[in-house]
């Protein structure tokens, strides 16, 4: 695979690289879009009932767009945030906010009223394009603010007459096109705020620049997992993807990027529910499915109860957290190669996947997240003796900083553009990089370094296992012990001394858990699948 990329990276390929940027392919998020419009009837979006080519979309696109320069009065670098669940309109707000040259702000649909407040008081917004749900949790902030707003899907009909808002009305002329006006590669394009599970979000502020280096990355991604299967790239079907993720969080952005990119159709679900995604995957002819790794394991866990051949599928990819190794596992041993395993590493402040780890290389490491695309640089700061340190990256899709906090910007950024992940990793002799930890969840036991997702890793090897939680707590002598709360498999019988003896095999003795807590309800995670440990901490008294 090392060798075959070289063909896409050379001067005249599709994915040339000169001073750390890719040379071909759009400048701007808009330019990315308008190709889309040459795909015509295609079908782009699918969610409940609803399908929407992209000349419709392009076309809606558009038109909210020049509504947004001419009714709003808005300009190249006002932003527009955009709040609402995984609806085709959605899509149509986002785009039209770039193709007004407005910064786009996607925010998370399951905040409060008080996390939507903090956000809208931080970037500003001259608009707010929201669903029915939000309206109702950002109106009392837009009167008091004098913020007008756009209502989309249900419940739009219900807002005339609240001050300020109205509901969304398609302006599908095809003859104007999007407004004139210039947006150029060094302007900001969106910000995205950052899960917030250890403080207060901040917002992660990204360029044109950098978000087409992060609507790149896939594109190289997938040509050269075509190449490791001896296949020409680009000349497969259209990707038909169930991307399960929430379009405000960027693993969703590398999916609907790719998928957007290649003609594909993004197949949508209003929450998750693994029935219904085996349903969608056979009625849509599903040939990606895009998830964090809880909602993959639902899946794979259902299909195989069920004895579902997931027919259609070639592709399962999961991000937003770590991938557990057993994934891997459950399609090899239940499809065996037909289905191409993909995980990979991106962050907010990447703006998506920067590192993938694909097909036979993902089977033959499955404890890594890949290699780096050709835009992004690898270092670990401060190794100890086994390579172990931070993971520091650099490239084109990293945001440039973060909105109105430059004390924050100043801790994370290096002065020669570094950024510190705050994870902790290894790298290989082949360029592999395996993520070890979070420097705030590794255990210091009694002097010694606990990573906790190599102790998740061997939980979950356990068949009874279906989810599991490591984490450290205080003790009086040797400063933190490690426990562990586990999720078993319905129907499964089995303690936690079985699952220690498990650990203990695998493992030293000092990672292994003191004590495991069994639960029957899912492990709290926020909306990207990230395990929130310190409420897990409080069933041990912290």
């Amino acid at each position: 695979m090392v060798g075959g990329v070289e063909r896409l990276t050379a001067v005249g390929a599709p994915f040339a690289v000169e001073d750390g940027v890719f040379v071909g392919g759009p400048q701007t998020l808009r330019e990315f879009v308008e190709v889309t419009w040459a795909y015509g009837d295609r079908p782009f979006l699918v969610s409940e009932g609803v399908r929407m080519s992209y000349r419709e979309f392009f076309d809606a696109s558009c038109g909210l767009a020049r509504r947004l320069v001419g009714e709003y009065g808005l300009r190249p670098g006002d932003r527009a945030v955009v709040a609402m669940r995984n609806l085709p309109e959605w899509q149509v707000a986002f785009w039209a906010a770039q193709l007004a040259g407005l910064v786009a702000v996607p925010l998370n649909a399951w905040w409060t009223e008080e996390e939507l407040a903090y956000a809208l008081d931080d970037c500003a917004p001259g608009v707010l394009l929201v669903d029915g749900e939000r309206h109702g949790r950002v109106r009392e902030w837009a009167v008091r603010n004098a913020v007008p707003g756009i209502v989309f899907g249900d419940g739009a009909a219900r807002v005339e007459g609240t001050a300020g808002f109205v509901a969304y009305v398609p302006d599908t002329d095809p003859l104007p096109g999007p407004p004139a006006v210039d947006v150029l590669p060094e302007q900001d394009a969106t910000i995205m705020y950052t899960s917030g599970t250890t403080g207060r979000p901040k917002g992660a502020v990204a360029t044109h620049r950098a978000q087409v280096g992060a609507a790149m990355n896939p594109r190289y991604f997938a040509a050269a997992a075509a190449l490791a299967r001896g296949e020409v790239p680009g000349t497969g079907p259209a990707p038909v993807s169930l991307t399960t993720f929430p379009f405000f969080h960027v693993a969703a952005f590398t999916s609907f990027y790719a998928v957007m990119a290649a003609g594909g159709t993004l197949v949508m679900m209003r929450k998750w529910d693994a029935g219904r995604a085996l349903e969608l995957i056979r009625e849509e002819s599903v040939t990606h499915f895009a998830g964090v790794p809880t909602t993959a394991l639902h899946l794979l866990d259902l299909a195989r109860s069920t004895g579902d051949p997931l027919q259609s599928l070639t592709l399962l990819s999961t991000g937003g957290a770590a991938a557990p190794p057993g994934i891997v596992g459950g399609l090899v041993d239940g499809y065996g190669e037909r289905i191409e395993p993909r995980n990979g590493y991106g962050l907010t402040e990447t703006c998506g996947g920067v590192l993938s780890n694909v097909g036979a290389e993902y089977r033959a490491h499955p404890e890594s997240v890949g290699r780096p695309s050709p835009v992004t640089e690898v270092r670990i700061e401060r190794p100890d003796a086994e390579g172990v340190g931070e993971l520091c990256l650099r490239g084109q899709s990293l945001v440039r900083g973060y909105w109105g906090d430059p004390g924050a910007t100043r801790a994370a950024f290096t002065e020669d553009g570094w950024f510190r992940t705050g994870d902790l990793a290894r790298v290989d002799g082949a360029g592999r990089v395996s993520i070890v930890d979070r420097l705030t969840d590794m255990v210091i036991r009694g002097g010694e370094n606990v990573y906790c997702v190599e102790v998740e890793g061997v939980l979950h090897r356990h068949p009874a296992v279906l989810d599991a939680a490591v984490l450290g707590v205080p003790h009086p002598l040797l400063g933190e012990e490690v426990v562990a709360v586990v999720r078993l498999r319905p129907g499964a019988a089995v303690g936690g001394e079985e699952l220690r003896a498990h650990a203990g095999a695998r493992l030293a003795a000092f990672k292994v858990p003191v004590r495991i807590l069994l639960r029957e309800a899912e492990l709290p995670r926020n909306p990207t699948g990230k395990l929130l440990k310190r409420e897990l901490r409080k069933l041990f008294g912290g």
